[in-house]
């Protein structure tokens, strides 16, 4: 096969698997972008605060479930494939994304609306549970020698551009509806539009090809063996979960709940934190697979602990400077500055933690990790920041939990040193030749 051919289909392969992966995260924005909004419509009136930490509670139910999805579907994907095991986690995500985009509002049915709400989030968290791992681990056994780091940070570039497309839906609806039509439906229209996302996502996905590397294994062992494996590496997992923790509560910080923190916070315009949003999705979708590349240089650990120093010693400095006179240059400021630290760790992490993985439990135990912390720090974070500011008075709370993640993020990579693999020569003309463009 010539260069140009196989450039195409590493290209085709990688569209193809980070479009549910953008889809998952697309919806997870937009549920963060009009959290207040659904509260208002979709759970009981009265006191609108207790209303709004109902509606982030309910964001955080659907982590609950990852754990859980972590090990039945990871332990699909490790047994029957990876491919297989994108299709299903799509199947059982665009369940939930339809049960919310179309869920009628509290005053018509009462509480089977929050009800309805729960499920579909269960629904959503169970599949993401081992959708981002499945995309990690297709996306690094597909990868050329030497551009591991560069593969697979494009799993988290997909993230980004959900960012970006969900805010930039919010921008549009901000410019063409009222206030009373967005309250009334006009927040439900980014649900809809990732509900007719499905079948052109699902489409894709059944074109995928197995990976080389997981056909060429001849054990591929069942779930039991898969459940005592992770006992036995627990120390790894434990690692790997200490470095996600960095990434749970700043992604969901700095992103889903910015939005709202700028409008129920600080008093600015609603527009002001989707345009915030977008320059920020824009500028991780630049950092992301430049901090990747670079790993495969220079090695994962010097990146990652320079971006959790960073992010430990500046992120309440930079919160304190942002509520004393809140602006949307001070809050642009901020996130742009965050966020980079931000993309330059996520770049490397998502690689790293399938480095650390034995081969036969890789995508189960990257879930797992994964899962485990978003369903401890990353769903909940929002929920607790906004209690925490209503009870505290200290609009600056974000920037703590942003340092005490990042801490937690520094012992994790120096616990995981010895596990990341040294960075693999690049092969020669492979630079200009094989890199791969989504």
């Amino acid at each position: 096969m010539s260069v140009a051919s196989t450039k195409n289909t590493k290209t085709k392969d990688i569209l193809r698997v980070i479009g549910g992966n953008f889809l998952e995260m697309f919806d997870f924005m937009v549920y963060g972008f009009y959290a207040s909004y659904i509260a208002h419509a979709l759970f009981p009136p009265g006191d609108e605060d207790f209303a709004l930490v109902l509606s982030w509670v309910t964001f955080g139910i659907g982590f609950l479930m990852r754990p859980l999805g972590a090990i039945v579907l990871g332990a699909y994907a490790d047994k029957h494939g990876r491919r297989a095991g994108l299709i299903l986690s799509l199947s059982l995500m665009a369940a939930g994304v339809v049960l919310i985009a179309f869920v009628p509002n509290y005053a018509t049915i009462g509480m089977a609306a929050p009800v309805l709400v729960i499920i579909g989030r269960l629904l959503q968290g169970f599949s993401a549970g081992a959708e981002t791992g499945t995309v990690s681990v297709y996306l690094s056994e597909i990868a050329r020698p030497g551009r591991k780091g560069l593969y697979v940070s494009l799993q988290t570039v997909s993230q980004q551009i959900a960012v970006i497309f969900a805010a930039v839906i919010g921008v549009c609806l901000r410019f063409n509806l009222s206030p009373e039509q967005m309250q009334d439906w006009g927040w439900r229209v980014p649900f809809v539009i990732g509900s007719l996302l499905v079948p052109l996502i699902l489409y894709m996905r059944r074109s995928l090809k197995e990976t080389d590397e997981f056909q060429a294994r001849k054990v591929r062992p069942g779930m039991r063996q898969i459940c005592r494996t992770l006992l036995s590496n627990w120390k790894i997992v434990g690692t790997a979960i200490m470095m996600i923790t960095l990434t749970a509560v700043t992604f969901y910080l700095i992103t889903a709940y910015m939005p709202t923190f700028g409008k129920q916070v600080l008093g600015l315009d609603a527009m002001d934190g989707f345009i915030v949003t977008i320059c920020l999705g824009l500028a991780n979708t630049v950092w992301m697979p430049i901090a990747g590349a670079w790993s495969d240089r220079i090695g994962k650990t010097p990146i990652m602990l320079s971006a959790a120093i960073a992010l430990a010693l500046f992120a309440y400095p930079c919160m304190k400077w942002l509520v004393a006179a809140p602006s949307f240059e001070r809050l642009l400021i901020v996130e742009l500055f965050l966020g980079s630290i931000y993309g330059m760790w996520q770049g490397v992490l998502v690689s790293a933690l399938v480095d650390m993985m034995p081969a036969h439990i890789r995508t189960s135990g990257w879930s797992l990790a994964y899962s485990l912390t978003y369903a401890i720090f990353g769903g909940f974070t929002p929920a607790l920041v906004t209690y925490l500011i209503q009870t505290t008075g200290d609009r600056a709370i974000p920037g703590i939990a942003l340092s005490g993640a990042a801490a937690v993020g520094i012992a994790g990579t120096l616990l995981a040193r010895k596990y990341l693999i040294a960075p693999q020569a690049v092969p020669q003309g492979d630079m200009a030749s094989e890199t791969p463009t989504a």
